[in-house]
C-alpha cells in the first residue's frame, strides 16, 4: 500500500475536503497548494499524478494529531472534534435542501388553479 493509498483512505474515512487537508497541514507549518494536493488523489495512469512522499504524509499525520487532540496548552477531545464536524456537515446538507425546496416552491405558479381530471386526481 502506497502513501497515496493511505492518504486517500484517510481523506475518505474522515470526510475531508481539500481545504480541510490544507488547514491541517498549515497546523504543522507545511504549505501545499490545491493543485499539488489533487495530484496525490489522481489515478496512477493520469498524466498529472504525483507520488505522495513520506514528508507530506508524515506532516499530514502530525497535523491530524494536533487537529484532533489539540496542543498541550489547549487539549481537545477527539470524539468531540469529529462530532462537531459531523454536525456541521449535516447542518450544511439541511441548509442546501431547504434552499433547493424554496427555489422550487418559487417556481410554482400560484395563479393557476388546481385541475380535477376525470379520474379524480388533483394536479
Amino acid at each position: 500500500m502506497t502513501n497515496n493509498d493511505v492518504f486517500k483512505k484517510l481523506r475518505v474515512a474522515l470526510k475531508f475536503r481539500d481545504d480541510d487537508i490544507i488547514h491541517i497541514l498549515t497546523l504543522v507549518d507545511f504549505k501545499i497548494s490545491k493543485t499539488e494536493l489533487s495530484a496525490f488523489f489522481r489515478k496512477e495512469d493520469h498524466p498529472n499524478y504525483m507520488e505522495c512522499g513520506d514528508q507530506v504524509l508524515r506532516n499530514f499525520l502530525n497535523g491530524l494529531v494536533i487537529h484532533l487532540r489539540g496542543t498541550k496548552e489547549n487539549p481537545k477531545n477527539p470524539g468531540e472534534v469529529l462530532l462537531s464536524q459531523a454536525r456541521e456537515e449535516n447542518k450544511q446538507h439541511i441548509d442546501k435542501d431547504k434552499s433547493f425546496k424554496a427555489k422550487q416552491l418559487k417556481k410554482i405558479d400560484r395563479a393557476v388553479p388546481s385541475v380535477r381530471y376525470k379520474n379524480k386526481k388533483k394536479s
